[in-house]
């Protein structure tokens, strides 16, 4: 795993990625040698910025491909819709290119170096994403884990190594705490091999020569193997516990391994106060930059909310903030007025028969949220962080889930980490998931994982992917 932004990735989306932008490049390269056959293709590429063009379609193809969660999902699932994927790809390149020409010509390739090119990549990156998926990846050598301990998490982290080939690892197996065998019932759906009790660790690590110990015991004191331990630490095999591995591979805390000793006394999990501050200052200044050049449209937004249906165009709602003081935030109305007058206070649900019609298209393209950006500029808010909660559910949450109200320690922000990577939820389980990507970013906040968010959410909102 390699770490980028503040964000674990897999060292094999590392290497696809950068050798697909290798493969593209060199297929517009090759296509100017097919192109230009009565002049020198080398004045193109050197002196008349052909390089320069054609790593601009490298660059639009390479966004596009990742749009289409062609970097998400590294196995070839039918090569019917892999091949659409590409020809989608090259065709916003193609589009791109036909806006471009409006501005300065000297930024876009020739027609038919374009399009021998493009036919190249398309067959280039066909035949290059079948071999990766079925000869490369499993022929790349994987990580082996040893697990020591029988929590819950070993079996959650197991199921989902076995989802995820693309994160390079695999479990050798575990050791059961009880000498008897009885822990292996917590393993009901055998996503790891019984290796034996910790009496038999020195065997199976010579045994299987895992790559990585993972401790995962749920009781420790005095049945910590400690000399092992250390014996293959200074051997060279990294150990570590559980909620390590779960923060690499899922990327978020686990709420269920969290001590309250690790939030005393650990310098990670906190904000670190400076970060805090920078934060404050980009989100305050791009906040007021994003408002006067979203104007305009918010504008239309306004004009179009007052008209489809009645009521006022903003509203707004009482909101928990940093420290958990309240603060009223700002939205464009999707839902009718009197949407709560029977109701009450109560989460909003998937299909949500209060949102208007035209709302439903504001929450899908996230235009109801513009007017959040006056609360960036007033510090009420940042352009990322954990989603404000209503005080209401804050006070019920808080009483029911382990360390929520830790999430008040950074401001509020209009998108966040959770908000990029899990669904819309409206149930306890929902919420203690959203908690444990918010613990993440807490953890990590900077300005390259704020970057990573905004990019990301800029992503859900041009394919549509909109929460309710």
């Amino acid at each position: 795993m390699i770490r980028l932004f503040r964000v674990f990735v897999p060292t094999s989306v590392v290497v696809l990625l950068v050798s697909e932008c290798i493969l593209i490049f060199s297929s517009y390269v090759a296509a100017a040698y097919l192109v230009f056959t009565q002049v020198d293709p080398q004045v193109f590429l050197l002196y008349d910025g052909g390089l320069t063009r054609i790593g601009i379609v490298v660059g639009i193809v390479m966004l596009a491909l990742y749009f289409n969660d062609l970097y998400d999902h590294l196995r070839v699932r039918t090569r019917i819709l892999l091949f659409q994927q590409l020809c989608l790809a090259l065709g916003v390149a193609f589009l791109t290119q036909a806006v471009l020409s409006y501005g300065n010509k000297n930024w876009i390739l020739p027609k038919w170096l374009m399009i021998y090119g493009s036919a190249l990549t398309i067959a280039v990156l066909f035949a290059w994403r079948i071999v990766y998926s079925g000869v490369v990846l499993r022929a790349v050598s994987t990580e082996k884990v040893l697990f020591i301990g029988t929590s819950p998490v070993v079996f959650e982290i197991a199921r989902h190594l076995g989802i995820k080939p693309e994160l390079g690892m695999s479990v050798a197996g575990y050791l059961d705490e009880d000498a008897s065998g009885t822990d292996a019932a917590a393993n009901p759906d055998r996503q790891a091999q019984r290796l034996g009790s910790l009496q038999d660790l020195r065997r199976v690590v010579g045994e299987t020569r895992p790559d990585r110990i993972v401790v995962a015991m749920r009781e420790r004191r005095e049945r910590l193997p400690v000399t092992e331990l250390l014996e293959f630490r200074f051997a060279g095999i990294p150990t570590e516990e559980v909620s390590a591995l779960y923060e690499t591979t899922f990327g978020r805390v686990c709420a269920r391994e969290i001590r309250p000793s690790q939030l005393i006394f650990s310098s990670d999990l906190g904000p670190r106060p400076h970060q805090v501050q920078v934060q404050t200052l980009y989100s305050t200044f791009l906040a007021a930059i994003f408002t006067v050049v979203t104007l305009p449209l918010m504008g239309i937004v306004a004009l179009i909310v007052s008209l489809s249906s009645s009521g006022p165009i903003l509203f707004r709602q009482t909101r928990v903030g940093l420290h958990d003081e309240p603060f009223t935030l700002y939205k464009f109305r999707s839902m009718r007025a009197d949407a709560e007058s029977v109701s009450g206070a109560v989460w909003a649900t998937k299909d949500d028969p209060r949102v208007t019609p035209v709302g439903r298209w504001l929450r899908l393209l996230r235009l109801d949220e513009l007017p959040q950006l006056l609360n960036v500029v007033r510090g009420e808010m940042s352009l990322v962080g954990p989603r404000p909660e209503r005080p209401e559910f804050v006070d019920t949450l808080s009483g029911q889930i382990p360390y929520y109200r830790q999430r008040h320690c950074v401001k509020p922000g209009i998108t966040g980490w959770a908000q990029i990577n899990y669904k819309y939820g409206n149930t306890i389980e929902d919420t203690i998931t959203k908690l444990e990507y918010d613990l993440y970013y807490i953890k990590n906040m900077s300005l390259s994982l704020d970057l990573y968010i905004v990019f990301h959410t800029l992503k859900t909102m041009l394919l549509f992917r909109g929460a309710n």
